[in-house]
């Protein structure tokens, strides 16, 4: 998680969805297919792409699939289901993709390398974590708002950038954490930084939220990321 999976996977959709009939980019499946009812509502969701927003009644899983097939027949369409866990995602939108036009694409994201082997997707692309270079450069976008370390700081770079370990997304979220701050900030976040396994990201992430010291704003920011 946090490696830019779905990074990668808008930047091929936003390149290349102008040359297709239709498109979808269905965002964080895993998510929504907990909640009651939550594959009938992806369902909904990619037939209004499809279908120019036309408001879609499904009556089950099975209904929504017979209504894709229906929906895409004859068309060139790309497809993005970004973060599945489980096959059962991938039936009930694209199980039945021998119905779809020559020339549709379907890109998937998952942490589940084995999902993608038990439906027969033999294209794989292993996202790499960012290398040491490109781990400063992308820091220090977001501590120090160029593309290279501020001076004095620069002591504190090297034990930061290993303990993200290569992780865009904690690189990002602590460099802007940490942009303004004092080096003292910095010396106290890195004395956190060094008691947290390298496993364990959600609690490195976490570290950023504990700059917010207003309580008021600290929940703002739980509606924000809850919603």
């Amino acid at each position: 998680g946090g490696v830019g999976n779905t990074t990668i996977a808008k930047y091929a959709f936003n390149s290349y969805f102008e040359s297709f009939e239709r498109s979808s980019f269905l965002y964080n499946v895993r998510d929504f297919s907990e909640s009651t009812d939550g594959l009938i509502y992806l369902q909904k969701q990619f037939l209004s792409d499809i279908l120019d927003g036309r408001k879609i009644d499904i009556q089950s899983v099975e209904d929504g699939i017979n209504q894709i097939k229906s929906a895409v027949y004859g068309k060139r369409v790309l497809i993005v289901l970004d973060d599945v866990d489980e096959v059962d995602q991938l039936a009930a939108i694209v199980g039945m993709r021998d119905c779809f036009y020559s020339g549709s694409k379907i890109i998937v994201t998952t942490r589940h390398i084995e999902l993608l082997r038990a439906c027969e997707i033999e294209l794989i692309d292993h996202v790499q974590k960012l290398s040491i270079g490109e781990s400063v450069e992308l820091f220090s976008w977001h501590a120090f708002g160029q593309d290279h370390p501020v001076e004095n700081y620069t002591k504190f770079l090297t034990r930061i950038i290993e303990y993200c370990i290569g992780c865009p997304l904690a690189l990002q979220v602590l460099g802007s954490s940490l942009s303004g701050k004092s080096l003292v900030v910095w010396e106290s976040t890195l004395k956190k930084l060094e008691v947290i396994p390298n496993s364990q990201l959600s609690k490195k992430l976490q570290i950023s939220f504990e700059f917010i010291q207003d309580d008021h704003d600290k929940s703002l920011f739980l509606d924000i990321a809850c919603f």
